[in-house]
């Protein structure tokens, strides 16, 4: 079985796109791999843009905190999700 990797953090909001970004010294170079086809090493942070329609899906807006973990597969749920309408 694989290593879970938990980490929480805050939904950014930067040029107008839903983001984490993740400081590879604090788990995200355990990210990377299974984050491949969605994320992007920047600089020192791993970088998962978060489409609208899937915010919409995981209830998560800016500032939101969302917990991201990884058992093989990349995991984002909010701590808190919002109710979709």
């Amino acid at each position: 079985m694989e290593k879970v990797v938990p980490l929480e953090g805050p939904v950014l909001k930067v040029n107008g796109e839903l983001m984490l970004l993740i400081p590879l010294t604090d788990g995200g170079t355990e990210l990377i791999e299974c984050s491949r086809s969605i994320s992007e090493v920047q600089g020192e942070y791993l970088k998962i843009v978060i489409p609208e329609w899937l915010a919409g899906m995981l209830g998560i807006e800016e500032g939101d905190l969302v917990c991201v973990e990884s058992d093989g597969r990349l995991h984002i749920r909010a701590l808190h999700p919002r109710r979709v309408n």
